[in-house]
């Protein structure tokens, strides 16, 4: 009988300390398409520590193009995995504001928390990390005092305010609102893949410093092409389908290997593959975005 109590207790404990490993941090990290030129952000994070000023702000970014849902999906996964688990991230990409779609929080496998309209926003973190539950939130508790009137801007009466309250432990996330089935609104674009000798992706992000191309072909995938630094790859760029750019550049460990100038393909610091010119600016040169309308075809002689 002592035995078992034993491992009960044991049980219990280990139970405890995984729910604490999952908790709140009181970290607060805010995404939007907003800009700095107003006082959309400063509203957010005034509501933000309305809620307890023991709360840790911090911005992701506030660059977003304005309503572009599949920018605010990658900077989600670029950036939330290098963040402790239990950080709450807020989201506000949202040009459908004030219509049906659905405010939730979702709480990945990893830990972390996402604040945001489901809207798109989600379509790549929720495949990388995985939905642990996603919630709606339930703005009749989890919504700024004396906002009801206004329905354009969630960010600050819903979103702001739900975030903080959760990263703040002032409600739990069974408190956020009801359960919802494990699935997110995800935005259609091309995966990763191997088709045979060709590997196929999507253009997802420009490094919009320098206008390198970075997609979503990883170091494992590309090393199945069995490449070797100074090897010459074939890069095919398209725009729904239609190819934009054909080039060769050689596979380079660094941006110095090729003349000032030339293009090269590298693996970029998310170990991606990636297309850059030395000390120019290859979106703009060859006229590439980027987007889940953006795909692009590499081989390798």
């Amino acid at each position: 009988m002592t035995r078992f109590l034993q491992a009960v207790t044991f049980i219990f404990v280990l139970l405890v300390f995984t729910q604490l490993a999952f908790a709140q941090n009181k970290i607060v990290v805010f995404q939007s398409d907003f800009g700095l030129k107003d006082g959309a952000v400063s509203a957010m994070k005034g509501v933000a520590n309305g809620v307890s000023t023991d709360l840790k702000l911090y911005d992701l970014t506030h660059e977003i193009p304005a309503y572009n849902i599949w920018e605010a999906a990658y900077r989600l996964e670029q950036t939330v995995r290098y963040w402790p688990a239990g950080t709450v991230f807020v989201s506000v990409v949202d040009p459908g504001v004030g219509t049906t779609r659905k405010s939730v929080v979702l709480k990945t496998k990893s830990g972390h928390y996402i604040v945001t309209p489901d809207n798109g926003t989600l379509t790549l973190i929720a495949e990388s990390l995985g939905i642990a539950e996603i919630r709606e939130i339930d703005e009749a508790v989890n919504r700024r005092k004396d906002s009801q009137k206004s329905y354009t801007f969630h960010g600050r009466d819903v979103y702001a305010y739900t975030g903080a309250r959760l990263a703040a432990g002032v409600i739990t996330y069974e408190q956020v609102g009801p359960l919802l089935p494990k699935k997110v609104v995800s935005i259609p674009y091309q995966k990763a893949t191997l088709d045979g000798k060709v590997l196929k992706g999507n253009i997802s992000i420009l490094d919009v410093q320098y206008g390198n191309v970075w997609t979503n072909i990883p170091d494992s995938l590309f090393n199945q092409l069995k490449p070797h630094y100074g090897d010459i790859v074939h890069v095919t760029l398209l725009y729904k389908n239609k190819p934009v750019y054909k080039g060769d550049m050689p596979y380079s460990q660094t941006f110095g290997e090729v003349a000032e100038g030339k293009p090269l393909a590298y693996l970029n610091s998310l170990l991606q593959l990636s297309f850059a010119l030395n000390q120019g600016d290859f979106a703009k040169t060859n006229h590439i975005a980027s987007g889940s309308d953006w795909s692009v075809e590499v081989s390798i002689n």
